[in-house]
């Protein structure tokens, strides 16, 4: 059912008439692409991800990958739709052209991803890593290195990984133990011989490309056979399965771990140096690995944002197509007669408004920060605002995606949880999403600990609520909606304020809380933005659509916030008081 992907319409909306892409345009790659190219781009992106990645979405979750002979092996449909796709340049959107890419802007490589994310996640989280995983090298790592790891993943022909966690040792980093010997230099840098295992790696082996490249942390073994404490000691290096000789590198697969969602995805326990240590080239230098990692890191939370909003929206689509077509019993005052289609039930429309909310605010919420990448390359405001919203977007999408996913499955009943229905994989894939690349739990810490620590980049963020409300605050339909975000702007910022110098334990007892308000606030904020497009058509169908969900998103989601917040303004000691032997 390609009709359930990202509606064209939607893009649309979201690209041209409010994101601007005309002007990022301008300013990111005028020599590179105009609008009919852009439209193009787009159009060949949704017949693809229909075609070659939607066509074998329930194939690849029956269907798990498989080891055996020291390898793995995946579903061979998953292999052939990710070399249409690195045949069509895919691979290399977004990159420089003097690099072999395409040199789109960041907005425009992202909202044509984001179909193929809708169709089938788990073959699409091969490119999503991939290209950070490239991205990585170009900023850091030497020109030999990028030669001979990143420009074949570039051309889609290399697959990479990143291998952060261990079995002791998940998102504590500093508890890394995988070592690194120095074994001398070549072309490509300084060699080391690596040994430790790694856990959860997504495409950490699979017979679906020529080569993987491991960008694994790790810590330098000195030569007086110290090595670095905490998570200053790590470096990174770039391990290939298949050293450039053509020998395979001493990897091994121990294991291979099965999900609940994201099948088709292979995720491995790998050894590194079983038998004489993993050759690994460092990048850049000694003990720089988690500052280098954190540009990977922040890319992948951003592209299991936008995976979360993909399966979100696509969720709600599905609802929505189900409750036109579904007829069971009759609305309140209809009277007798045959069974009406049941999204005349109000239940049904509540809960599809809520899954419109979820979904639509999830997608328009990344590829505006999809839009601050772009800008942050030449404006530090923009990476500044980029970095405040990162953990914002990472929670709300993988969050509230999961929701829309939840109320499809609700509104289609029975059949709902049955596999014949793409509702229930599209909510076990999307679980999976708020424990991806940080837990709820580890962005609220990132929020509170770190982006709201000086105030700079919230101050940045109220500027631009304020154009909003002051915008809103003319349109009498809008008006009072204007005034309520202000409100609980002022409000959400003097929570934050108040956890300033607190206990580090009440601190982090209401982190979570704190984020869960803040989300709250920035996608309402941002349903505002965009019903400020829509006031002049308010009986046209999509357009009209936007100012009802507005409107319920302030009637029935933004009250939550005073829940969030009264415990971060208590300053509450709750769960950091209780005792572990009283729960």
């Amino acid at each position: 059912m390609s009709d359930v992907l990202i509606a064209r319409e939607e893009l649309d909306f979201l690209l041209w008439d409010w994101l601007g892409l005309d002007r990022v345009i301008a300013r990111h790659s005028p020599d590179m692409v105009d609008r009919e190219s852009a439209d193009a781009i787009l159009d060949l992106s949704a017949r693809l991800a229909a075609d070659s990645f939607l066509t074998h979405y329930k194939d690849a979750d029956r269907i798990e990958p498989s080891l055996h002979g020291g390898a793995v092996h995946a579903l061979p449909e998953i292999g052939a739709a990710l070399r249409a796709y690195a045949e069509l340049g895919l691979f290399s959107a977004s990159f420089p052209v003097e690099r072999g890419g395409m040199g789109l802007p960041g907005l425009l490589a992202n909202a044509s991803f984001a179909q193929f994310l809708a169709a089938n996640v788990a073959t699409a989280a091969y490119p999503m890593l991939t290209t950070a995983n490239a991205r990585l090298l170009l900023a850091f790592a030497n020109e030999a290195q990028i030669e001979q790891f990143a420009l074949p993943q570039i051309a889609g022909r290399w697959f990479g990984t990143m291998c952060l966690s261990e079995p002791q040792a998940g998102s504590n980093l500093a508890d890394v133990s995988t070592r690194a010997v120095a074994d001398g230099a070549d072309a490509l840098g300084d060699r080391y011989r690596l040994s430790g295992n790694k856990m959860w790696i997504s495409g950490g082996d699979h017979d679906l490309a020529e080569n993987i490249v491991h960008l694994v942390l790790a810590k330098v073994v000195g030569a007086d056979g110290t090595i670095g404490a905490g998570t200053r000691g790590l470096s990174l290096f770039v391990v290939p399965k298949i050293l450039p000789a053509g020998d395979r590198n001493d990897i091994a697969v121990a294991g291979l771990n099965h999900k609940m969602g994201y099948r088709g995805t292979t995720n491995c326990l790998l050894n590194f140096g079983e038998r004489d240590g993993a050759i690994g080239w460092i990048v850049g230098a000694p003990g720089q690995g988690l500052p280098q990692m954190f540009k990977m890191m922040n890319e992948a939370r951003i592209g299991v944002a936008l995976g979360a909003a993909a399966l979100g929206y696509r969720g709600y689509r599905h609802a929505l197509a189900y409750a036109r077509d579904r007829t069971q019993g009759r609305p309140p005052g209809a009277g007798a007669g045959p069974s009406q289609p049941i999204i005349g039930h109000p239940d049904v429309r509540d809960m599809l408004l809520a899954a419109k909310c979820y979904g639509e605010g999830a997608l328009a919420l990344v590829l505006y920060c999809a839009k601050l990448v772009d800008e942050a390359e030449h404006d530090p405001d923009a990476e500044a605002l980029l970095g405040l919203l990162t953990p914002i977007a990472k929670t709300w999408a993988s969050e509230y995606g999961l929701a829309a996913d939840d109320i499809a499955i609700q509104v289609h009943g029975g059949y709902g949880y049955t596999r014949d229905f793409d509702v229930e994989q599209l909510w076990r894939d999307n679980r999976l999403n708020p424990i991806h690349e940080g837990t709820t739990g580890i962005q609220a810490l990132d929020l509170v600990g770190r982006k709201l620590r000086d105030g700079a980049a919230l101050g940045l963020l109220r500027d631009r609520i304020a154009l909003t409300v002051a915008g809103a605050a003319g349109q009498p339909q809008l008006a009072s909606l204007a005034a309520d975000l202000d409100a609980w702007w002022q409000r959400i910022a003097a929570a934050a304020g108040g956890l300033k110098g607190v206990d580090p334990a009440v601190m982090a007892a209401n982190a979570t809380a704190l984020l869960r308000a803040f989300g709250h606030g920035v996608a309402g904020w941002l349903w505002l933005d965009r019903a400020l497009l829509c006031v002049d058509a308010p009986d046209e169908p999509f357009r009209g659509g936007k100012l009802w969900a507005c409107r319920y998103f302030f009637e029935r989601e933004m009250p939550r916030i005073d829940a969030w917040l009264r415990p971060v303004e208590a300053r509450s000691d709750l769960v950091a008081a209780v005792p572990a032997d009283f729960l």
